[in-house]
């Protein structure tokens, strides 16, 4: 009797197990998905797009949205699922509060009621990662604006993401524990919001050159000298650093607040660069730069 009972409780288990490891992965399926998590007291949501046919183990890419964006207008705006479809990995597409992130130093009502957005993307990859199978050391963040001050604030607190993909955005924060990370920045010079030589532009962001954030992390990164290529518009600046990261600078001579190739209210009436592709180029850098053992 007792043998039965201890193999009836072992096949309950088991069942019992299978159940968990089944609801846990129905919450992500193929496709988008709409998610939402208490944090900070906060209700706070999130997408996630997984593609179909996607490996044991797949990397995963964090989009940050603009001020003023959403993760659905992210979702839409940039092209990250049709790239996630064939490279098969997954996106995640976080709503800041007010539709605006703390970069600890801007921006909206994240930054005045000091909202910890680091905690919660922390957090989100978190549950992302332990449901679908995320390669830890293959998680990255990218984002343009607001947004890309965000992934610069991870960058500095998080320690969880190898490579960071920053668009027409600064640093505020003051960084002083940088954690090894590859940057790869993308900026135009003739942009408005955030200017290319630093300084108040036409918004609130108040901040240094995108010249000196570069050169911020290429000594965070214990990086060699950089080398310089032109292609029409596009000047890249690329540093080779310690334990194989890279810190890397593309700029566009005449490119405003966009992202290149993308499609976004942002544009604020800035015509459109196709100098590159920006979200191609990000996970080209971020395929390259996994973090380091």
């Amino acid at each position: 009797m007792i043998i039965r009972l201890a193999a009836l409780l072992g096949v309950l288990l088991t069942m019992l197990g299978c159940s968990a490891a089944g609801s846990a992965n129905a919450g992500y399926p193929d496709g988008t998905s709409v998610h939402n998590m208490t944090f900070g007291g906060l209700n706070r949501t999130y997408r996630v797009y997984k593609p179909a046919g996607l490996p044991a183990t797949a990397p995963l890419v964090v989009m940050l949205h603009g001020g003023f964006g959403t993760g659905k207008q992210a979702e839409k705006s940039y092209g990250w699922d049709q790239l996630a479809d064939s490279a098969k990995f997954v996106v995640a597409y976080p709503d800041g509060i007010g539709r605006a992130w703390n970069a600890h130093g801007c921006c909206g009502q994240p930054a005045r009621d000091g909202i910890d957005d680091v905690g919660f993307i922390t957090t989100m990859v978190g549950r992302i990662s332990d449901s679908i199978g995320i390669d830890r050391t293959r998680v990255y963040a990218t984002g343009i604006s607001n947004g890309g001050m965000m992934s610069y604030t991870l960058a500095c607190n998080s320690g969880i993401f190898a490579a960071i993909g920053p668009d027409s955005a600064t640093q505020l924060d003051a960084c002083a524990t940088p954690r090894p990370t590859s940057v790869m920045h993308i900026h135009g010079t003739a942009d408005r919001l955030i200017p290319y030589n630093g300084g108040q532009g036409a918004s609130v962001v108040n901040g240094p050159s995108i010249a000196d954030v570069n050169a911020f992390w290429r000594e965070a990164d214990q990086c060699g000298s950089p080398a310089l290529t032109a292609a029409g518009p596009v000047t890249t600046s690329t540093a080779g650093c310690a334990h194989n990261r890279s810190v890397v600078l593309i700029t566009i001579d005449g490119g405003g607040h966009q992202w290149p190739g993308g499609t976004t209210f942002l544009e604020r009436g800035d015509p459109m660069s196709h100098a590159l592709n920006a979200t191609q180029t990000f996970w080209q850098f971020f395929a390259a730069h996994p973090a380091s053992q």
